[in-house]
């Protein structure tokens, strides 16, 4: 059996060379080749086309090599968190193409797989498809994206033996094990080695024969920067949101996988209890989601999709987001709750591009609203204007189309039945003139219908 050499952060980081293809993985700083990215910081290394899901936060891993301007190009799903991400992009210093969060995923898996590329249904009539290749494939629009794969792979993992099998650690699967696949050069960087024998093989999540070096790094809080001890905001949260997270909750039944976006969704996660069986599903690779821990952060907890640490309930499991996001696309989440910013009478929903800001942040969301068997969305039944949300026909860039079942606001619940949107229900204190004069849709009403 082969023995993986081990190097220092440095010397690995001097193998990158300028105008090559580093894929990195991580999600948020978990499981976040930290020690690596600092070390081609130092490096004269520049013109890189950086593959990660983002480009973290300013100054700490690929957001320190963005800073110095060592890349050229980043592609990913969600770049907005980075303030100076946003600034390179808008004075022409950094190209960007942006991917939805799953089929990132996909396609770095399909690289690593010897694949040309897929066909996905996400993202079929956004911005994002557009100039590609598009069919109808088992009834479905369906978009090409090519695989991806990468000239290195920084990726981080929790052990590894001397053979380069690697152990990952909670939700630290992540976009590691794909990018583990598709580089020329792989190297990981890992809480600890030891010898060969001491990961028993059903714990081997990467075999060794896709590993060429270690790096042997300890993480600390300094490294993670500030996602490392997020917890959940302490801000008082008005009534009116309550209500519509009270109302979600109505809708989810014992046994059902559920995901929940960020905003008004996250708050329905704080009322669910082990009496309501509900199965809590994060897309960056964990079933079985538990409330957020008393105390610790990302150091001693997995984190859900919003970067905070949560508890794991007796039966939950880990998993990459490659997975987890086919778990998405094949149909086998039950109901995602989503924001939403417009939501029209065909049931396309607008939720990820705000006018006048880039377009820079999908995440998952668009791979949730397609792929989700039941889509509720909720949201403010106006915007602080008084503009309606509930809207003829969507003007802001879509995130998906047809797929709204249910759209639940501080005003309302709308459903769509019979292929129409129609008023089920008012929401407390609300009244039907006051929807009626907030809403510029046209939609049915069928009230006190149990």
């Amino acid at each position: 059996m082969k023995r993986v050499p081990v190097v220092s952060a440095q010397e690995a980081a001097a193998m990158v060379r300028s105008g090559q293809t580093l894929l990195v993985g991580g999600f948020g700083m978990t499981g976040n080749p930290v020690h690596l990215t600092h070390a081609l910081a130092e490096l004269p290394t520049n013109d890189l086309t950086y593959v990660a899901n983002n480009v973290s936060e300013p100054g700490l891993g690929g957001g320190r090599l963005l800073r110095n301007g060592q890349l050229r190009k980043a592609v990913g799903s969600y770049f907005t968190s980075n303030p100076e991400a946003v600034k390179a992009y808008q004075a022409g210093k950094l190209e960007v193409e942006l991917l939805p969060q799953g089929t990132l995923a996909e396609a770095v898996r399909a690289g690593g797989a010897g694949l040309g590329g897929f066909y996905t249904p996400t993202a079929a009539g956004t911005v994002i498809a557009e100039g590609a290749d598009t069919r109808v494939l088992n009834g479905r629009e369906m978009v090409f994206v090519p695989g991806i794969r990468g000239d290195v792979a920084f990726i981080r993992a929790w052990r590894a033996d001397r053979a380069g099998n690697l152990q990952y650690r909670l939700t630290e699967q992540n976009f590691n094990r794909a990018m583990a696949t598709a580089a020329d050069l792989v190297i990981a960087e890992v809480e600890e080695i030891v010898e060969v024998g001491e990961i028993p093989p059903e714990h081997v999540h990467t075999p060794g024969l896709y590993v060429d070096y270690l790096v042997e790094a300890r993480l600390s809080l300094d490294d993670l920067g500030s996602s490392a001890d997020v917890k959940g905001s302490g801000k008082k949260v008005d009534e009116a949101r309550m209500h519509i997270a009270r109302r979600a909750l109505r809708e989810l039944r014992p046994g059902d996988v559920v995901n929940l976006g960020i905003g008004i969704p996250t708050l329905v996660a704080d009322l669910i209890t082990p009496e309501h069986g509900v199965n809590l599903h994060t897309e960056n690779g964990m079933l079985g989601v538990g409330p957020a821990p008393e105390d610790g952060g990302a150091m001693e907890y997995p984190v859900n999709a919003g970067k905070i640490p949560v508890t794991a309930l007796p039966g939950a499991s880990y998993f990459d987001s490659a997975d987890s996001f086919g778990m998405i696309r094949g149909g086998h989440v039950d109901v995602a709750v989503m924001g939403g910013l417009q939501v029209d009478e065909a049931g396309n929903l607008a939720n990820w591009a705000v006018p006048g800001k880039p377009l820079l942040g999908v995440g998952g969301a668009m791979d949730l609203a397609s792929g989700a068997r039941r889509l509720i969305v909720t949201m403010t039944h106006t915007d602080p204007d008084g503009t309606p949300k509930i809207v003829p026909e969507c003007t802001l860039p879509l995130t998906s189309r047809g797929s709204v079942d249910m759209v639940i606001t501080d005003k309302a619940v709308f459903e769509f039945l019979d292929g129409g949107l129609t008023l089920t229900e008012l929401m407390p204190g609300a009244t039907l003139d006051e929807v009626r004069a907030g809403t510029s849709a046209r939609f049915a009403e069928r009230l006190n219908v149990e």
